[in-house]
């Protein structure tokens, strides 16, 4: 275990304690149905072969979808780790994503401007490409191929390509009470809002062999909730496959490149104009993510791309930054995902109206979230938010792999003391050691007066946070012996999230407006903190953290079924707690208060100060903002981010 487990505290013991009853552990829990969802088109009823769909997503908002790949201003390497003296770990460029909420009318079959509306394919471009490195991830080759041709190479996001951004407050109703025509339906401002909401910015960072697709569900229905979402593509070999284009003139073109000692190595991918970049196996001990692995992790092949990964989202941040302030423009023409580069499409950036997206989202206060490896990310950030990222308010970890976490910093300066959610899927949970280590990180967070919470959602194995366990459910529940509904599944994980955030979100924003406005309160974070973790299906050590055990497995397959068909209730009946999940670790309502409200003095204080302190224009020259700008128009636009955040 990586993680240094911290005594039990006594106030830990009495959240354990806290419940007069106990969770039911062994029966069969009352499953709700998945939450309701817009009908799908005809092309995604289409039975395309054995085509696998997504389902549209649940808030009150239409969903709209960009890809930016820009250039990063200082390409560098992260550690001397290399393959035939090539170094392995380069950051060239960003990758990423964004998720949005779209404006009023997108996706209409009869556009008075008569914009013809389109989607992204699930499977990343080059689609043959990308399913061979998911066929070398997985082991199993080229046969990958005719698998994903078969069953999701057509497979499209339910989200617009290039949808302008919704500028209006949706009615306060979600689709399950008010109907899916809530989409298209403009709300009042909530009680002491603007007229327009400022959207919350969330960071998301996937696992090993993940992408910026492979969690669009997750991606998509925090979109559908208001959050503008940067599902970030790591180039730091976690993939199983991705593409650096090079620039064919300019920042990071051939020529600057061998400006860099270090990046004059691959004639061969200048020459063609991309890079491929495919899973990095730790040279001796390829398989360090087992928990039978008896060598442990490869600290220090995680490490460094943990470094990488930080870096990356520091670079999509200023990216962001950029298009909050209306420079979107310049973002477009440096763009590499537009037509004549790899993986992209004909349409690129075209169409976007950049001025929309001035002061549209929020920068100052952002959340970021990941799953297992990309959890693993957002611990490090959590623990350098009094520095490097002071704009993190808090995070949530999607089953997190906590062998690469490192054990709490001496200095408290650099431990958790934001707000932090985890939520764990039941294989995961019985990898005690893992479990452990997560136990932990609550603890610190605790320690530093930060809410924490951690829970599992039962019946669920580690690809059920992401897009695999929708797309391919018969193969997870036969191999993986999952016996969650992986929609519901979806849905669990985001009414948790949504449930934390709503709480300890700051009010300043739309945000927190929005989820109040429109979430289903289903009251999962209120569950009972269990004294023990249950053991019912706790497969094999040699199974440890991939699959359940099922004892008599078609006769309780089929006594679930019928159980569940009895108890279920819809949840338009209300939040009536079913069992769906177990609470392991939890904080105190009022603490949670108590800890929102220092915070907000805190700031206010902080904001003050600032206000009053004379503006100093003597560091003009290092500010990465006023790179190609005069010193007006620098100063012009830092006063308007000083009267944004007022």
């Amino acid at each position: 275990m990586s993680l240094s487990q911290s005594p039990t505290t006594g106030k830990t013991e009495e959240l354990r304690r806290q419940s007069s009853r106990r969770s039911s552990i062994n029966k069969v829990p009352n499953a709700k149905k998945p939450k309701s969802r817009p009908p799908q088109s005809l092309r995604d009823k289409f039975p395309f072969i054995l085509q696998s769909h997504l389902p549209t997503y649940s808030g009150p908002y239409n969903v709209g979808i960009m890809d930016i790949e820009v250039p990063v201003d200082n390409p560098r390497t992260f550690s001397h780790i290399s393959r035939e003296g090539h170094p392995l770990l380069r950051l060239e460029t960003v990758l990423f994503s964004l998720y949005y909420p779209a404006a009023i009318g997108s996706g209409a079959r009869k556009d008075p401007t008569g914009k013809k509306w389109s989607r992204e394919t699930w499977l990343p471009r080059p689609r043959m490409k990308t399913a061979q490195g998911y066929g070398k991830f997985a082991g199993i080759g080229d046969a990958a191929i005719p698998l994903f041709a078969a069953t999701t190479m057509l497979t499209k996001i339910p989200a617009l390509r290039n949808a302008p951004p919704a500028n209006h407050w949706p009615p306060p109703r979600d689709s399950m009470y008010g109907g899916f025509k809530v989409k298209n339906e403009q709300g009042s401002a909530p009680p002491g809002e603007s007229k327009e909401p400022m959207l919350p910015l969330l960071f998301f960072s996937h696992g090993l062999g993940g992408s910026r697709t492979a969690y669009s569900t997750i991606c998509g229905e925090f979109a559908s909730y208001g959050f503008v979402v940067c599902a970030l593509e790591h180039r730091d070999g976690s993939g199983a496959r991705t593409f650096v284009n090079h620039p064919k003139e300019g920042v990071g073109s051939m020529e600057e490149r061998e400006a860099h000692s270090n990046l004059n190595h691959y004639e061969d991918e200048q020459r063609r104009g991309y890079d491929v970049v495919d899973y990095i196996f730790p040279k001796h001990n390829p398989m360090d993510t087992s928990p039978s692995n008896e060598e442990g992790v490869d600290s220090e092949l995680r490490s460094a791309q943990i470094e990488m990964r930080l870096a990356e989202i520091e670079e999509a941040y200023r990216i962001m930054r950029c298009i909050r302030e209306g420079d979107g423009e310049s973002i477009s023409q440096k763009n590499l995902r537009r037509e004549g580069y790899v993986g992209s499409s004909s349409r690129g950036l075209k169409g976007i109206d950049w001025y929309l997206w001035k002061n549209r989202f929020h920068c100052e206060r952002c959340t970021v979230a990941g799953h297992s490896f990309g959890a693993a990310t957002v611990v490090e950030i959590l623990r350098n938010t009094a520095d490097r990222f002071t704009h993190v308010e808090q995070g949530i970890i999607y089953d997190i792999w906590g062998a690469p976490v490192k054990p709490p910093a001496e200095n408290k300066r650099h431990r958790i003391h934001r707000p932090i959610l985890g939520i764990n899927s039941e294989a995961f949970m019985y990898w005690r050691s893992n479990f452990d280590a997560v136990m932990s990180l609550m603890e610190e967070a605790r320690g530093q007066g930060a809410p924490a919470f951690l829970c599992t959602v039962r019946g669920s194995v580690h690809i059920t946070q992401s897009d695999f366990a929708i797309l391919y459910p018969h193969l997870c529940s036969f191999f993986l012996k999952a016996t969650v509904n992986p929609r519901r599944a979806v849905d669990l994980n985001i009414s948790a999230s949504l449930e934390f955030l709503r709480d300890v979100m700051g009010e300043e924003g739309g945000g927190k407006a929005i989820i109040k406005r429109c979430m289903t309160d289903e009251e999962l974070l209120g569950e009972d903190v269990l004294e023990n973790i249950p053991d019912e299906h706790r497969p094999k050590s040699a199974d440890m953290a991939e699959k359940l055990k099922i004892p008599h497995e078609f006769r309780t397959r089929l006594l679930a079924t019928m159980q569940r068909k009895l108890k279920r209730k819809p949840a338009r009946k209300g939040p009536k707690r079913g069992g769906e999940v177990w609470m392991h670790f939890g904080t105190p309502e009022n603490d949670v208060s108590v800890f929102v409200e220092q915070r907000r003095v805190t700031e206010g204080e902080a904001k003050k100060e600032a206000d009053e302190e004379p503006v100093d224009d003597s560091d003009q020259g290092e500010t990465d903002y006023e790179s190609n700008e005069s010193q007006e128009t620098w100063l012009g636009r830092r006063r308007s981010w000083k009267d944004t955040a007022s």
